[in-house]
């Protein structure tokens, strides 16, 4: 472009695409001024205008009020650190809209009143702090008081929710989800029914020690074979049933010293009768979900059918 051509503000429009009014709004806010203007008081451009009437345009669709632009074009501050202002903001408010859809998500799926939204928007804003406190009152309630297992509790209240700083719709769901969980009345009774088994049988002179840490994918891995099984519908009285029993007979055998017999299978199998609420495994597929930990799902189904194979197992 030669820098000795000038100009008129419909010239300009056609070769920038904004309309006269914007170009004449930028021209009397002192934003983009006319290089001169014609004997008849008509403005006038030279190149300089129009390269600086593009980088306005440009920052305008940046989201950049007037006086950033003209604090821009001052020099006042660099191009850079404007958009590292606008860059935050439009990250905070991805973030916003990102809760707002996992809320409105999970008011589709959950089918909630008015209210029950309002709180759904509620917890899925809560602060780190604000989460932890949550699951620590609920661990509070439904472990005081009890003969519990050595470390047991501090190891459940260590497993805390952690969303990310940008978390995925999906982990934020499965906050809200989770949060709404451990303040659920029935869901509170049924873990410390649960926990008050544990105890009572402690005070009984019971061990009830849990796996070593070297051993709880073994488990896993028993569960997560019994999962497969029960949803392909593998009989509980077949001999890829009877392996899973003998595997898990034979760690639990290990784990609490005790012999492998008719009666310790009956009472292994008592033991995966109660796990029957499908909420408790819920509880840490939600939590595996919002660490992204790897999902070991442990459904009713499962165990209903590793405590059928486990009686199965006890008959020639």
């Amino acid at each position: 472009m030669d820098d000795t051509v000038r100009y008129t503000i419909g010239e300009l429009a056609r070769r920038t695409g904004l309309s006269v009014k914007t170009i004449r709004f930028y021209s009397d806010s002192g934003v983009v001024p006319p290089t001169d203007r014609t004997a008849a008081g008509y403005r006038r451009y030279d190149v300089t205008a129009v390269s600086r009437l593009e980088l306005v345009r440009t920052l305008r669709e940046l989201g950049a009020g007037l006086d950033e632009v003209q604090r821009v074009l001052a020099r006042e501050t660099t191009l850079s650190q404007l958009a590292n202002t606008h860059l935050e903001l439009l990250e905070e408010q991805m973030r916003l809209l990102q809760t707002r859809r996992a809320v409105l998500r999970a008011v589709v799926k959950l089918n909630r009143s008015t209210e029950e939204a309002r709180l759904m928007h509620k917890l899925a804003q809560m602060s780190d702090e604000e989460r932890n406190r949550l699951i620590d009152e609920f661990w509070d309630e439904v472990s005081a008081n009890l003969n519990l297992q050595p470390g047991f509790t501090e190891w459940l209240r260590e497993a805390k929710p952690n969303l990310p700083a940008d978390p995925s719709a999906e982990q934020l769901e499965a906050w809200i989800e989770l949060a709404e969980l451990v303040q659920d009345q029935g869901f509170r009774r049924a873990v410390r029914a649960l926990y008050q088994e544990h105890s009572d049988r402690r005070d009984a002179g019971e061990s009830m020690a849990g796996p070593k840490p070297e051993d709880a994918q073994k488990w896993w891995a028993v569960t997560d074979e019994a999962r497969l099984a029960a949803a392909s519908g593998t009989s509980p009285t077949s001999a890829e049933a009877r392996a899973l029993a003998d595997r898990l007979t034979a760690l639990a055998s290990a784990e609490w010293g005790q012999p492998d017999t008719a009666d310790f299978r009956r009472s292994l199998a008592d033991d995966y009768e109660t796990r029957t609420d499908e909420r408790i495994s819920r509880y840490w597929e939600l939590l595996a979900t919002i660490n992204n930990w790897p999902q070991h799902p442990t459904t009713a189904k499962a165990t209903h059918w590793l405590a059928k194979a486990l009686r199965a197992s006890t008959t020639p």
